[in-house]
């Protein structure tokens, strides 16, 4: 059975109390790793002043590019140099989040969401990735907690009836949250969405502070029909501004993306490249500054004919978005 999470006072004041002791300190290795004898995964140095980032790097082909060093890298913080204190690219698995808007606007989306999910789960590493399921209309909703070999989606899923306002918002910084405390693994959250939001008390600004503060990418994915597909020469004017305008400006000041899928073919693409994505990330960590509040973020590579995504800033010290 699905239950409710925390509201969104006690989870901002949760985001809050992580966010000072050190969030982004330590990456550890999971337990089943060491009970199987593999090599322990990466663990970054303990400070309450180390930053981690995840970054993707392509060619101007778009290819991904692998074996990079972190003589490779730079980070420009508020625009200053900053010396990278560690560098991981050899992470076991991946923890995502798939979060599916199930309010009212969501009714003939639904279906094609829950195809794109189960597609997910297919492309993961059942021993090594792990998973779990939200639903969200104005309420955040727990259906599967994190768990590994998670192949299809939960039974529960099959008979959700879309129905509500949505608060898509607020949703997407509450399971960031979640996701943030998963340690030892690239991180994401999937936002299975039509892309309106006519309840969050939070504004977009805010969602990418809270994601990206904890290093959390978040991927937007519109499965919806053609005429909301902001992609294609049907689109209306309310399918563009949904998915293309601050939602998006969510997913790439996160360090994710946003796919809009009106086909099977189209789906398959478009989870194929979140994996792809995840299995590519590099983990740098650095100290930050330790002035209080957001700091602007530049991670480039060396060479200049390489693009890296990454979260565009973090917060340090306690200024942090508040909901209450």
């Amino acid at each position: 059975m699905a239950r409710g999470l925390d509201c969104p006072s006690t989870s901002m004041k949760r985001i809050k109390l992580i966010m000072t002791a050190g969030l982004l300190a330590a990456t550890s290795a999971s337990g089943l790793a060491a009970a199987q004898g593999q090599a322990p995964g990466p663990t970054f140095k303990s400070s309450i002043d180390l930053v981690r980032v995840s970054a993707i790097v392509r060619d101007h082909k778009g290819h991904f590019v692998r074996d990079l060093s972190s003589r490779d890298f730079e980070i420009l913080d508020e625009g200053h140099l900053r010396p990278i204190a560690d560098f991981r690219r050899d992470l076991a698995g991946v923890s995502v989040a798939l979060l599916f808007d199930v309010s009212g606007s969501m009714e003939g989306n639904l279906p094609r969401a829950r195809e794109a999910g189960n597609h997910l789960l297919s492309w993961l590493e059942p021993a090594s990735d792990e998973t779990a399921v939200f639903t969200f209309d104005t309420r955040l909703e727990e259906v599967s907690p994190f768990a590994t070999a998670l192949r299809t989606l939960p039974e529960a899923m099959a008979s959700v009836v879309p129905f509500g306002a949505t608060s898509l918002l607020d949703a997407i910084a509450r399971t960031a949250e979640r996701v943030g405390t998963r340690e030892g693994r690239r991180r994401a959250v999937v936002v299975f969405t039509d892309g309106h939001d006519n309840a969050s008390r939070l504004a977009p600004g805010d969602v990418s502070s809270i994601a990206s503060a904890i290093d959390v990418p978040v991927y937007i994915f519109g499965a919806v029909p053609s005429i909301d597909n902001p992609s294609t020469e049907f689109s209306t004017n309310e399918g563009r501004s949904s998915l293309a305008g601050p939602l998006s400006d969510v997913a790439t000041r996160t360090g994710g993306h946003t796919f809009v899928a009106s086909t099977p073919a189209a789906v398959s693409v478009a989870v194929r490249q979140i994996i792809d994505e995840l299995r590519h990330q590099y983990l740098i960590a650095f100290e930050s500054s330790g002035k209080p509040g957001w700091h602007p973020l530049v991670v480039r590579a060396r060479d200049k004919d390489l693009i890296v995504r990454a979260r565009s800033g973090y917060i340090a010290g306690q200024s942090r978005p508040n909901s209450d």
